[in-house]
């Protein structure tokens, strides 16, 4: 029997990922594709599309994982913000843009399961179809937190006060169909309360709401409401985290609140997601100089400052939390008889 050439074996793998649908493709890659890369990649810069504005936690982290992977990659990563439509834009550029390794986006549980759910637009994107898992990066616990003319100071008394004014008390969100409304509604269920749902055009709308009073719960990433929860400018009742954060000790989490549903699907994650049809020798190229990157100690340090969890791994991790929260939204999408939203 002949020995297989290195064309042959590029052909044979190229030709098996196309018969292979879905999340599952990168099952398929084994050690012998990274031999079988083209020494070349990257030649240029790679572009890592961000749908959602500057300056946010998802962003912040973006860019600190873009500075730590040209280290491994030899060519500078540049991010790219390409905000609207709760993401869905940022993610069609990235589906769109040849499969060469040259274009890679940031996917969340927003882009990649919230959206397809929610977005009557996103009829047009399915990820498991347009997208290939590079690696999971990391994840964000949330605050839970009440403006403190509530004159609450912890869940129990956040309970007895909402029930006792039921439907009296606003929580905003980043639009309608979004992961905070999908919160919001979870709220309202799971802990048999009635908050009025205000859709913004952005977390930034919302958090300055909570501040204002204009709402009086919030739901968001702890990073960017740690200022004022430490300034008591909001207070926190619960948290949705793997455990206690140790900035707020005496905050328990959903979880031990009886609500491990709602912790989870409050739990912000992301990866990296590459256009359909990418080589999987250049997939598990950039999936070594992500790892890479958070294993480097100025990456860990600035993720910790900001409570954020630092994942990597595989490209099936992040297959694996894509289809975790799957099952997790769409059936809450059918217990609430959530119907799906156009935005602009």
């Amino acid at each position: 029997m002949p020995v297989p050439t290195r064309r042959t074996f590029i052909m044979k793998t190229a030709g098996l990922a196309r018969k292979v649908s879905g999340w599952g493709l990168l099952a398929l890659m084994s050690a012998g594709a990274v031999h079988a890369a083209d020494a070349r990649y990257p030649k240029r810069p790679v572009r890592l599309v961000v749908p959602f504005t500057p300056g946010g936690s998802t962003d912040i982290v973006a860019r600190v994982m873009a500075d730590a992977m040209q280290a491994s990659l030899g060519q500078p990563v540049v991010v790219e913000n390409r905000a609207g439509a709760s993401g869905l834009l940022g993610a069609e550029a990235v589906a769109h843009s040849a499969p060469d390794g040259y274009t890679i986006g940031l996917g969340t549980i927003s882009t990649l399961v919230v959206n397809p759910v929610m977005l009557a637009q996103s009829a047009r994107l399915n990820p498991a179809k347009a997208f290939v898992p590079v690696v999971a990066l990391a994840s964000i616990p949330s605050v839970f937190s009440v403006h403190p003319s509530l004159g609450v100071n912890n869940y129990a008394q956040f309970v007895s006060v909402v029930r006792a004014q039921s439907g009296q008390h606003n929580i905003g969100s980043a639009g309608m169909g979004s992961i905070g409304h999908l919160i919001a509604e979870r709220m309202n269920a799971d802990l048999k309360i009635k908050l009025h749902h205000i859709p913004y055009k952005g977390q930034g709308p919302v958090v300055s709401s909570a501040l204002s009073g204009e709402t009086q719960v919030l739901s968001d990433q702890y990073p960017s409401s740690a200022p004022y929860v430490a300034a008591a400018r909001l207070i926190p009742f619960a948290v949705a985290a793997q455990e206690r954060l140790p900035a707020l000790p005496q905050v328990p989490t959903f979880t031990e609140l009886g609500y491990p549903d709602l912790n989870d699907l409050a739990i912000t994650w992301f990866g990296i997601v590459a256009p359909a049809g990418t080589p999987p020798a250049v997939i598990l190229k950039l999936n070594k100089a992500a790892n890479d990157a958070l294993q480097r100690a100025e990456v860990q340090e600035r993720l910790q400052s900001m409570n954020v969890k630092a994942l990597g791994g595989a490209p099936s991790h992040l297959t694996r939390l894509i289809e975790e929260a799957n099952r997790t939204v769409r059936q809450m999408v059918q217990e609430q008889g959530l119907k799906p939203i156009k935005v602009r």
